[in-house]
């Protein structure tokens, strides 16, 4: 089809309202042309005209929607572009029609419990994962899926009895599963649990810096300071190289508690390491602000 041709030629020469004037006349002429809906969208969307091109591309999902097999381009551009548009009421729109059309799909259900979670539905999101587990129970990654939409729904005790299940499945990543679900209980501000569940996964790998980090965190926190330090040495001793950012790190977790003048002690440890790194410098700086200690922070650029 030589103008369908003149039109994608046009397209990629940023040429699209001239593009579009064609491929409107094509599309009236041959309605079930999928190439030229397709191109149609995509000049749209190219030149800015987003609406335009959804509404091309839903056309284009109905018809999808509509064979046994699924091929879902129209699908997959949708979800992106109401994902970029944060607009999720219309993708959970389109991910319950897909999953009607294909209920058994795993890709389809994944999309529609993430859309579900995404327009904060989070209880509607936790039956999509228990399907997902149902229909693959022997698969750790649905198991934390399925955890982390119940933590959303504020079913804590589910969701780490679905995170230790994974845990049971894939026993040589039992410390990546404890770290994952202590990691949901500091986020929402619950330090002691995310302590009770991080210490059982330094257990099982008490020698990954970063676990030692994060207990470090979650003990400043609690106001357990000295504690944390000897949390962040403990990540330092076992990895030397990467010693001043492990102290650069706590010292930001403690200046973002009001911690500075345990932060200053801090910085100057990572300083010890490399001690023309501009990054240990600024933050040392504006923790002796914040303790009011202009003159020194004023030396530290001197």
């Amino acid at each position: 089809m030589k103008r369908l041709d003149t039109a994608d030629l046009l397209l990629k020469q940023g040429k699209y309202s001239e593009a579009i004037v064609i491929l409107k006349e094509l599309h009236q002429a041959y309605p079930e042309e999928e190439s030229v809906l397709l191109l149609l969208a995509w000049a749209y969307h190219d030149s800015g005209a987003t609406a335009q091109a959804v509404a091309y591309l839903e056309i284009l999902l109905r018809r999808e929607l509509q064979r046994k097999i699924f091929t879902g381009f129209a699908f997959d551009e949708l979800v992106r572009i109401y994902k970029q548009e944060k607009n999720f009421p219309k993708l959970v729109e389109i991910c319950s029609s897909a999953v009607a059309a294909q209920p058994d799909d795993i890709g389809l259900l994944n999309e529609l419990g993430n859309a579900y979670l995404l327009a904060g539905r989070s209880r509607e999101a936790c039956g999509v994962f228990e399907k997902l587990v149902e229909l693959e129970n022997d698969n750790p990654a649905f198991y934390c899926l399925w955890g982390d939409a119940l933590f959303a729904a504020g079913l804590t005790g589910e969701s780490e009895a679905a995170y230790l299940r994974a845990a049971q499945i894939d026993p040589d990543q039992v410390d990546h599963y404890y770290f994952k679900i202590s990691d949901l209980f500091a986020k929402s501000g619950n330090f002691d649990e995310a302590k009770r569940l991080l210490t059982a996964c330094i257990a099982t790998n008490p020698a990954n810096p970063l676990y030692h980090c994060c207990l470090g965190d979650i003990l400043v926190g609690l106001g357990r300071v000295s504690e944390a330090q000897d949390q962040y040495e403990t990540a330092a001793n076992y990895d030397k190289s990467s010693a001043g950012a492990y102290y650069n790190r706590f010292g930001n977790t403690l200046a973002r508690a009001n911690y500075h003048s345990e932060a200053v002690e801090a910085f100057r440890s990572a300083l010890k390491t490399e001690p023309d790194n501009p990054f240990y410098l600024r933050h040392l700086a504006l923790s002796f602000k914040a303790l009011g200690l202009i003159a020194d922070a004023n030396n530290l650029s001197n």
